[in-house]
Order: C-alpha cells, then sequence, then structure tokens
C-alpha cells in the first residue's frame, strides 16, 4: 500500500539522518550516499506506480537527486584520495551545484503544466519579490563578506549562494500561486529544508556548524520520495485551472518581511560591523524590492476598482434583468453586463444558448454535457473554446478560451433544472477574474429566465380564460358562417341584439329585406379573397343598426368556416347624426351656421355658373339688440333670436337658406333665380316679417328692427367677394337709418376702404399719441376777459397735415378709440391749466373745458379716472369742466348721470353743448346736474330763439355761453339779452398753451381779432 511504503520510507530517512547526525565526519559521506541511493529508487517506483502524464519534470528530479549524489561523493572523496583523482572536490562541487539548475528546471517544468500559471502576474510579482529579498539577505551576509573576505575565495562561495538564489525564485512562484497538491507542497517543504540547510552550511564557512546541509539533503531525499509515493503526484503536472489573483494574509505577510529586509539588513550591518559595505548594491536591491512591493500594490488598487465596477455591473444588469420581458432583452442585459465587467476595450464575446425543446433525443455528447451542467449547477469552467458545442464555438472561434457557466435552478417547478449555458470568451489573462462575477450572472439571468417563462404561462393561461369569458360575455355578436351562409355558431349576444337566436338559419334571413342581397354580395366576395371593407352598416330585422367585420378562417382547421363579428351601433349612428348636425348647425336657433352657409354658398356659385340663374347674399344684424340684453336680460335676448330665426325662414322659399352666423347677425342664400330684384323682394318680406312683433314667454311682445345688406353673382362672383360686398353694403343699411336694406354698389367700396384706411391711421395715431391741442377762450363779454379756455383736439396726419375733429370723431365713436384719446386730451388739458394756475394770480386763474364722449362711460370707471387726472395735474376740480353733449339728457344714460352728479360733488362743473340742436324737454335740465348751457352759433340770428334759451337758462340757475361770435352785432346782441360769457373768432383764434398763457400775463383782456 502506498501509505505503508511511504511510512516505511519515511521512516528508513529519519533514521539514516539520525545516524548521519551520529557518527563521526568522516564516516557521513556513505551514510549520505545510501539515502540519495535510496530516493532514487523510490522515486523511481513512485512513477511507474502512480504513471504522471507527463514524466519530465520526475526525470529532472531523478537527475537532480542523481548529481547531488554523485556530486557529494566525489567531494568529500578528495579527503581520502587525494592521490588517485585530482581536483575531485572542484568536480565534486561542480555536480552538486548542476542540481540546483537541474530543480529549478523541474519546478519550471510543473509551473508551466499548471493551467494559466505563467499568466499569474500577481504570483509572478510577490515571487520577485521574496526573490529580491532573500538576495538582499544573501548578498549582504554570505556573497558580500565571501568576495571581501581575508580568506581566500573560491568559486564556491559564490555559485551556491547563486544556486540557492534561483531555487528560491522558482519555488516561491510555485508555492505563492497556490496552484500546488499535497506532493508538491511536500515537495515544496523539502527544497525549502534544503535550501535552508544550504544557508546553514554557507553560514559555517564563516564559523558554523558543518552538517546542516547534509540534514538538507536528506530532507530533499526524503521530500522527493515521499512525493513520488503520494497518489496527487498525477496531478501536479495536470492543469488546474486559471488562480485568482488575491492577497491573504499569507501572501501579505511575505511581502511585509520581504519589503522590511533592506532596512533590517542596515540595521545588522551597522550594529554589527558600523558600516555597510557595498552599499550600491543595497541600493539597487532595495530599490527593486520597492518597485515590486509598489506595483503589486498598484495591481491590487485597480483588481479593486476593478471588483467595485464589476459589483456596479452586476448591480445594474440585476436592475435590467428584472425589468426584462422576453428572453432577448435577458441576453441584451447579459451582453452590456458582461461589457462592463471586462475592462474597456477589451475584445469579448457572449453567447446565451437557452434550452428549448426539441423533437428526437439529443446526441451523445449534448446529453453528456447537459448531464455535467445539471451536476455542476452554476460554477463557472475555463475551457478552450474549440471544446463546448459547435454551433456556440462558431460565434466565439476568434477567441481561444472561454469561460461556460450553466444556467441552473435546483428547485425549478417545471423540472429540468437546466435553463441554458452563458459562454463569455475572453483574453485568457481576463477570465479568472470573471469566474465569481459570471456565476452571480448567470444565477440572476437563470431567475430571469424562468421568471418570464412563468409569467408567459401564466398570461397564456390566463389569455385563454379571458377570451372564452369575453366570447361567452361581449355585447358584440360573434358568428361562424359555413359555405351555405349558415350559422353554425352563434355567441351568447346574439339572442339579445338580433332578438333570438340565429344557430341554424341562414344569415339573409335576420337581415331586413332590403339589406340581404347586399349582404350575400358581401360573403361572397369575402371567400373569394377580396376582403370585407370594414365597417359595413345592416340593418336586421330586430331594427337595429349592425357593424359588420369579417375574417375568412376556411383555412384554420379549428374553425374552417367564415368568422363574422356584428356590433349593434343603432345609438351611435344616431349620435353621429346629431353630432352631424351640430356641426354645420346653430345649437339655439336651428338654422344653419357659418359654416355650412359657406359650403351651400360655394355649391349654390357652382350651379348658378352652370345654369346662369343668380345666386343672392343678405347679411342681416338687428338694430340695438344690445339695449334687449341690458335692460330685459340675456334670456329675452335668445327668446327674441330664435323668433327673428324663425321669422327669417318663414320669408325665404325652400331653395333658400337661412343661416346664424353669430351674435345678433343672420345671413340668408338665395339661390335659383333669374332677377336679381328677386332677391331684393326677399330682402322686403324678411322687413315685412320682422315688423310683426315677437310674443315672448312672459306673454310681452318685442318688435325686431334688422338693417339688411344686399349683393347678387352679377356683382361678384367668388363666395369671399360676395360676402365682403355683403357686409360693406349692410354697413350703409346701418348708417342710412333703422329697418332698411341696401344693396351694394361699386362707389361705396372706395368709401368703405377709404374710411377703414382712417380708422387703421387713428388707432395708429391713438397709440403714437399724434394729437395736438389747441385752446379757444371763454370771455366775460362785458370786460372781454377770459375766464376759461375750451380743449379742442386736432390730429397731426403725417401725409394730410392738421385733421379737424369733424373728420375722424365719428371714426373714433365707432372704433371705441375715443376712450383713450379722451383719457389723453383730460391728461393734457389739465397739465396745461396746472402751468397757468402755477403762474397767473388766484384772481386770474381760468378754467378748462374738456369735450366727453358717452363711450367714454362705459366701463363705468370714468370719475375714478377724472379724480386720478386731477391728483396727478395737481389742481383743483374747479379747474375743469366737462362738456357734453345735449343728447346725453334722455333717460337712457341716467348711470352717465349718476357718475357727473357725483364729479359735480367735488367741484367740476357740466356743461351742455350746443343746447336746443337736440329733444331736449325743459324737464331734462332741471333734473340732470348741470352748471353752464352752451348755446350753438346757428341760433344767434335768431334774436327771439336765444332770448327764450337764455330765459330758460337763467330761471333754472344755469350759466350760458355763446358759442359762434364772430362779429360785434351778435355780441353786442347777446349782451343786451342778458347773456354773460361767450367765444368765438371775434375775441381770439385758436392759441396752445403757451401763446394762452402769454396773453393773460400780457394785459387784462384779449385783443380783438378783425
Amino acid at each position: 500500500m502506498p501509505a505503508r511504503w511511504a511510512a516505511l520510507f519515511g521512516g528508513w530517512m529519519a533514521a539514516l539522518a539520525v545516524l548521519f547526525v551520529l557518527v563521526p565526519t568522516g564516516a557521513q559521506t556513505p551514510v549520505r550516499l545510501l539515502g540519495g541511493i535510496t530516493a532514487v529508487v523510490v522515486v523511481t517506483l513512485g512513477v511507474r506506480r502512480n504513471r504522471p502524464a507527463h514524466r519530465f519534470p520526475w526525470r529532472m528530479l531523478t537527475t537532480a537527486l542523481v548529481l547531488s549524489v554523485l556530486g557529494t561523493a566525489l567531494f568529500r572523496a578528495a579527503g581520502w584520495a587525494p592521490a588517485v583523482v585530482g581536483d575531485l572536490a572542484d568536480l565534486g562541487s561542480l555536480l552538486t551545484l548542476a542540481s540546483y539548475p537541474v530543480l529549478a528546471l523541474m519546478l519550471v517544468a510543473f509551473l508551466r503544466r499548471r493551467a494559466g500559471a505563467p499568466h499569474d502576474r500577481a504570483a509572478l510579482l510577490d515571487s520577485l519579490t521574496v526573490t529580491a529579498g532573500v538576495a538582499l539577505l544573501s548578498w549582504s551576509f554570505v556573497i558580500g563578506p565571501n568576495l571581501q573576505g581575508a580568506v581566500a575565495q573560491t568559486w564556491q562561495q559564490i555559485a551556491f549562494p547563486l544556486g540557492d538564489l534561483l531555487l528560491v525564485g522558482v519555488l516561491a512562484r510555485l508555492l505563492v500561486g497556490g496552484a500546488t497538491v499535497r506532493a508538491g507542497q511536500v515537495l515544496g517543504a523539502g527544497l525549502a529544508i534544503m535550501l535552508i540547510s544550504d544557508v546553514g552550511y554557507e553560514m559555517s564557512l564563516l564559523g558554523g556548524p558543518t552538517y546542516i546541509v547534509g540534514l538538507g539533503r536528506f530532507a530533499l531525499y526524503t521530500a522527493a520520495g515521499l512525493a513520488a509515493l503520494h497518489p496527487s503526484m498525477a496531478d501536479l503536472d495536470r492543469p488546474a485551472g486559471l488562480p485568482v489573483a488575491q492577497l491573504g494574509r499569507g501572501r501579505l505577510a511575505l511581502l511585509g518581511i520581504a519589503s522590511m529586509t533592506a532596512p533590517v539588513v542596515l540595521l545588522v550591518r551597522m550594529v554589527r560591523d558600523g558600516e555597510v559595505p557595498d552599499l550600491t548594491v543595497v541600493a539597487a536591491l532595495s530599490a527593486l524590492t520597492f518597485l515590486l512591493v509598489l506595483v503589486r500594490m498598484a495591481d491590487i488598487m485597480a483588481g479593486h476598482r476593478q471588483a467595485l465596477a464589476r459589483e456596479r455591473a452586476l448591480r445594474e444588469a440585476s436592475a435590467a434583468l428584472v425589468s426584462a420581458a422576453d428572453t432577448e432583452q435577458v441576453s441584451d442585459a447579459v451582453r452590456t453586463a458582461v461589457a462592463h465587467l471586462l475592462p474597456p476595450d477589451t475584445p469579448h464575446a457572449v453567447v446565451l444558448a437557452v434550452t428549448i425543446a426539441q423533437n428526437g433525443p439529443l446526441s451523445p455528447e449534448a446529453a453528456h454535457q447537459a448531464a455535467v451542467d445539471r451536476t455542476t449547477g452554476t460554477a463557472a469552467r475555463i475551457m478552450p473554446t474549440r471544446d463546448v458545442d459547435w454551433a456556440v464555438s462558431v460565434r466565439l472561434a476568434h477567441l481561444p478560451m472561454t469561460l461556460r457557466c450553466p444556467l441552473v435552478l435546483a428547485d425549478r417547478p417545471t423540472g429540468d433544472p437546466l435553463l441554458g449555458v452563458l459562454h463569455v470568451a475572453a483574453p485568457a489573462p481576463q477570465l479568472p477574474g470573471l469566474l465569481r462575477a459570471i456565476e452571480v450572472l448567470a444565477t440572476q439571468a437563470a431567475l430571469a429566465l424562468e421568471r418570464i417563462g412563468l409569467s408567459q404561462e401564466v398570461i397564456r393561461r390566463n389569455s385563454e380564460t379571458y377570451f372564452r369569458t369575453l366570447v361567452q360575455k361581449t355585447s358584440d355578436v360573434i358568428l361562424i358562417v359555413d359555405e351555405e351562409n349558415r350559422v353554425r355558431y352563434a355567441s351568447p349576444s346574439a339572442a339579445g341584439v338580433l332578438g333570438d337566436d340565429p344557430t341554424g338559419y341562414p344569415l339573409p334571413a335576420v337581415m331586413h329585406p332590403a339589406e340581404r342581397t347586399r349582404l350575400t354580395e358581401v360573403l361572397a366576395a369575402l371567400r373569394t379573397g377580396e376582403g370585407l371593407q370594414e365597417g359595413l352598416d345592416f340593418r336586421a330585422l330586430a331594427d337595429v343598426v349592425l357593424e359588420m367585420h369579417g375574417q375568412d378562417l376556411r383555412s384554420d382547421p379549428t374553425v374552417a368556416a367564415l368568422v363574422l363579428t356584428l356590433r349593434d351601433v343603432t345609438e351611435r349612428r344616431r349620435l353621429e347624426a346629431e353630432l352631424t348636425h351640430r356641426v354645420f348647425h346653430d345649437a339655439m336657433t336651428g338654422l344653419a351656421n357659418r359654416v355650412l352657409f359657406h359650403d351651400r354658398l360655394g355649391h349654390a356659385l357652382a350651379r348658378g355658373a352652370r345654369d346662369g340663374s343668380v345666386v343672392g347674399v343678405l347679411f342681416i344684424d338687428l338694430d340695438d339688440f344690445k339695449k334687449v340684453n341690458d335692460t330685459l336680460g340675456h334670456a329675452a335676448g335668445d327668446q327674441l333670436l330664435i323668433g327673428v330665426a324663425d321669422r327669417i325662414a318663414g320669408a325665404l322659399r325652400a331653395d333658400d337658406t337661412a343661416a346664424r352666423l353669430g351674435g345678433d347677425e343672420f345671413a340668408a342664400l338665395v339661390e335659383n333665380v333669374q332677377d336679381p330684384g328677386a332677391v331684393e323682394e326677399t330682402a322686403q318680406r324678411i322687413l315685412a316679417a320682422l315688423a310683426e312683433p315677437i310674443t315672448m314667454d312672459d306673454g310681452s311682445e318685442l318688435t325686431a328692427v334688422a338693417s339688411i345688406g344686399i349683393t347678387t353673382t352679377p356683382e361678384a362672383d367668388t363666395a369671399d367677394e360676395l360676402l365682403r360686398q355683403a357686409d360693406l353694403a349692410l354697413y350703409v343699411a346701418k348708417g342710412a337709418g333703422k329697418n332698411q336694406w341696401r344693396r351694394y354698389q361699386a362707389h361705396l367700396h372706395g368709401a368703405m376702404v377709404e374710411r377703414l384706411e382712417l380708422r387703421s391711421a387713428l388707432d395708429h395715431a391713438v397709440h403714437e399719441g399724434h394729437f395736438l391741442l389747441a385752446y379757444q377762450p371763454v370771455v366775460d363779454l362785458r370786460s372781454d376777459e377770459a375766464v376759461g379756455f375750451e380743449a379742442l383736439v386736432r390730429w397731426h396726419h403725417p401725409t394730410r397735415g392738421v385733421i379737424a375733429p369733424a373728420e375722424f370723431l365719428e371714426v373714433a365713436e365707432e372704433s371705441g378709440l375715443v376712450v383713450p384719446m379722451g383719457r389723453w386730451v383730460l391728461d393734457q388739458a389739465l397739465h396745461t391749466v396746472a402751468q397757468w394756475w402755477r403762474t397767473l394770480p388766484p384772481s386770474r386763474r381760468p378754467y378748462v373745458s374738456v369735450n366727453v364722449s358717452a363711450r367714454q362711460f362705459r366701463d363705468g370707471a370714468f370719475a375714478e379716472q377724472v379724480k386720478q387726472s386731477l391728483a396727478y395735474a395737481g389742481v383743483p376740480p374747479q379747474a375743469l369742466m366737462l362738456e357734453l353733449s345735449e343728447n346725453l339728457l334722455a333717460g337712457e344714460h341716467d348711470p352717465i348721470w349718476a357718475e357727473l352728479a357725483a364729479l359735480r360733488g367735488l367741484g367740476v362743473g357740466i356743461a351742455i353743448d350746443d343746447f336746443g340742436t337736440g329733444r331736449s324737454a325743459p324737464g331734462d335740465l332741471r333734473r340732470r346736474p348741470i352748471d353752464v348751457v352752451k348755446i350753438d352759433k346757428t341760433f344767434l340770428d335768431d334774436t327771439a330763439l336765444v332770448t327764450g334759451l337764455v330765459t330758460l337758462a337763467q330761471s333754472l340757475g344755469l350759466t350760458v355761453i355763446a358759442e359762434g361770435i364772430e362779429d360785434a352785432a351778435h355780441r353786442d346782441m347777446l349782451m343786451r339779452l342778458g347773456c354773460p360769457l361767450g367765444q368765438g373768432y371775434l375775441f381770439s383764434s385758436l392759441l396752445d398753451g403757451t401763446e394762452a398763457l402769454s396773453r393773460m400775463s400780457g394785459s387784462a383782456g384779449l385783443p380783438l381779432v378783425a
């Protein structure tokens, strides 16, 4: 038995070693020879018994043992037979020394047989560090002193330490790599003891014991024999996989000891010798040791960073795999993770082979490999690429080595634990570091694949149940129709939709008789491959509208018929029709809206172009409709609009179209007439129909008054032009008064364009401030002294020069521009009077009069604006008078007078301009907060009328101002009648603010103008 032989051999060698120590020095050589010969024999027997795959390393070991034995014998023979053999000691030393490189060659052979050992950078650096430390010790305490000693220096004293150093380096590389088995560990221990004994021998040359080296040789002989006898010796030269570079406590301690060698050597030499000879060699070896340790630390840091990167990559891969929805996404996540696990720009390839069910048995090789994978689980193995499955190897052929990791789940519910295999091909030095990461990644991928598979299975089963429930519960009717158009199957909803179960009946029989022929044609077209036009509607006998969809599944053996889906769309079609009506009709009146009116106008023009008929367009706009909303409310306004729509529609023919364009605007389209006069007759009928009062819901009656603009195709031949012309005609009709129609005339176009241009220019002028203020004095007729000034606005047009108010005030009123313009006039006038008041004495300070429009009161904030302007100008309210037209005295303007009363209470003067030209009654003057009435200049030639107006005003306590005084006769007449104040060109032309101030400052009165 090998164990018994090993014990016998070990005991024998131990006895020889004891005998070697006990016998005299001259008798030690035979004992050593006997031990060496025994070791050679045992090694030879062990090799023959255990049959290693490669015997070259063991032959090198046997050779080294023989050289050591012969060298020892010759070296010792020189002492007792010097006359027989000359220089036997040197020859023995050479043979013994030759055993060192042979042993190193043996170790290198073992090292190269271990897979990946030549590429283990960490082990190489560690072994070099240890070797450098030992070299420093050897030089400092053996080689250096031998070279510099006083004794005869022999070459053996230098050669043997170098041989020891060689063995130390190779042995350290083998042991540090961690790739040895028990036999290798025994052999390494014997070599280590031999090296220690050599150091003792070399130390003995300097005065130490001399038998130490002999014990070292006995240790080598014993270790060689025990290693050869151990069964693991056959595994010593077999590939064992690439080791993962790591720094354990032992290797860390070894590096620390090696790093501390230099300072220890220096300290010992300084203490013992008082100096350090050969400091250059010591420094060089110390620097080399430091650099090796530094490179090793850099590798450790790089490895640590790579470990962190791999950990991050695995976390990201885990997140990606958790969200993966199919196998392709799992493969993408795995490939991305492997790319992050490797250093950047590292060539690699990844193949995730997923197990799939296939018909027939597997090949013997595939079955064996699958069995191995199920046994090993997710343990990764590094193997040559050529040894993986051929379908995978062709995708990895550009890289020689591949890491193969099965995807195995031991407790998989489906039974087979093997889900697939992950293959990662990369450069050989990169693969060992990937082992653990790839195993973790493979486990995550296996879990993701299992989750996806289970999810798909659950979805499939749920889908079957879901669709079965849908067919049973859906409101749609699903029919299977055979070649004779007979219903072979009908879903349960068919009875509710069709009124009865149609199974067994011809499908056309359940449809409306008018639909049966079309249905038969549609089914025939579906069978011929023409397809079914989607969304066809059919009426059924049950008075429902069905939307039909069909598919020809006669080629499907599970159906072998036509499949039709019928959906009840009766209510949907009704809603669609209602929505379509709403899109093209006004919701309140039911008339056509603007969109439908434009569409019908286009069709009417096309027909008129073909048959030569006349097309007429009427625009109808209610007059004063806003008053109805403001006084009676919007509900009454809506009732009035509905009544007007009925009247307009009743006044048209059946071929004509009535439309509501929005608000109180209506339109009528007259077509198929031969004379434009027929369009005018239609306008007359509409006005006549609207003349009758419209009864409201509360029983009251309202009369709608409208203006109508007319145009016909003889005037234009396009829809846009007709609409534009009708709009212009309506504008003219409104300007002519209420309850009238006007027909478009060509000459109106230029006037309207000019008016629009004036409005646009006025808008620009308001925003840019292109206005001037002129002032006309109001004088005391007795003293000719100015007591006030009326502010008159003028427009400084860039091309037409100064424009009087009569040319633009009407446009300003229509457009609403009078509001910002009036605000500007008020601010400028108050700013000017403020300058006058700061210059003139209190007794001569005039007021300023500003004309205001009813439009300025519309937003209800006019009084507040006046207060703000007075405060900003810094003048009291008595410095301002507001002039209003006489038509504002009517009762419909009561809200305006409420604001004016508040201003009058503050001290602002209120004047009525052009008094006597309107229809106001004396009672209107009495009940309004008025201070001044101004008599229009057209009355100055009628003495009796002026007398009456002055008397009336004085009786009401009002001040009278006569306007337009241009000659002395008028002035004298007004003075006789008791009129106190007047204004006109007799006293002064229009002045700017500076001129007015200059004249008031220069004299007591204003000079008369000839």
